[in-house]
């Protein structure tokens, strides 16, 4: 972990968001109330079968209230969300990008298709293009990982789960996920260079199954890789996406979702010397 208290530090642009997804299997609407208690810049919101994930009108209206902006949009590309906004993956995409334009999210996070979406697969990388090209909504398209069972690795998407293999304009850098794949995660975010415009922060331990630990709680490096953001002076999004499925309580819960936010602003420093000029 970074210790700056002995010399002057400087503090990125990027703000530290939290994801809806963190707070299940509470609803959408207590991630509001839990992001603003907690002192969190704004949220990601996971659209994802509750139904005021998927409603516009509602999270205008949970915003407004809580007072805490709406920072992203995560698209329902997850196998549980493949009817959420209909059957078909690009009327999603266009519904995230009018959300997020209404809603003022500067980014869409999206998953690469499944195989098994083939019109999708062969379209994705220049539709996305062309999706960028016609708004300000960045599509941030996110690191994956193989399924791995009995020695086998099989990956279930049509495009390489390493997003950084196409020419896609802007990334999401998922530390849970390159647990699961073991792979590099600081030579993927080298890889992503000044294309990375958005972060989940996560750990993990290397399973085969997606963890989303508290960051610090793993052997991912989430303290180098936040400090590396701030000597760069990032100004994208680091958002907060971990699991807190087994928590007891909403106490528990929100001492996690704390834990993980102190963490984050705590290595999202860099000494004042080391900043770009």
């Amino acid at each position: 972990m970074t210790d700056m208290s002995s010399r002057p530090v400087r503090v990125p642009t990027a703000r530290v968001a939290l994801s809806t997804a963190s707070a299940y299997p509470e609803s959408t609407a207590n991630a509001f109330e839990m992001a603003a208690r907690l002192g969190y810049d704004g949220v990601e919101v996971m659209v994802w079968t509750d139904p005021v994930s998927q409603d516009i009108d509602a999270l205008e209206r949970l915003s407004d209230y809580h007072q805490v902006p709406i920072l992203a949009i995560h698209a329902p590309c997850l196998i549980i969300t493949q009817r959420v906004w209909g059957n078909d993956p690009w009327i999603k995409l266009v519904k995230a990008k009018d959300a997020a334009e209404r809603l003022g999210a500067e980014t869409v996070v999206v998953h690469p298709p499944f195989r098994w979406q083939r019109d999708y697969v062969r379209q994705f990388v220049g539709g996305i293009q062309q999706m960028e090209s016609e708004t300000d909504v960045r599509f941030a398209v996110e690191n994956m990982f193989p399924l791995r069972a009995r020695g086998r690795e099989i990956s279930p998407y049509g495009l390489d789960w390493d997003p950084t293999q196409e020419g896609f304009l802007d990334f999401t850098l998922d530390l849970s996920h390159t647990s699961v794949s073991r792979s590099d995660a600081m030579a993927l975010r080298r890889s992503m260079g000044e294309r990375l415009t958005h972060v989940h922060i996560a750990d993990g331990l290397g399973s085969a199954r997606d963890e989303h630990l508290i960051p610090g709680r793993g052997d991912q490096p989430c303290a180098e890789l936040l400090e590396g953001l701030a000597r760069e002076d990032f100004g994208g999004l680091v958002v907060v996406e971990v699991n807190t499925r087994g928590c007891e309580d909403r106490d528990d819960r929100e001492a996690d979702l704390a834990e993980a936010l102190a963490f984050t602003r705590l290595n999202l420093v860099a000494p004042a010397d080391a900043w770009p000029q």
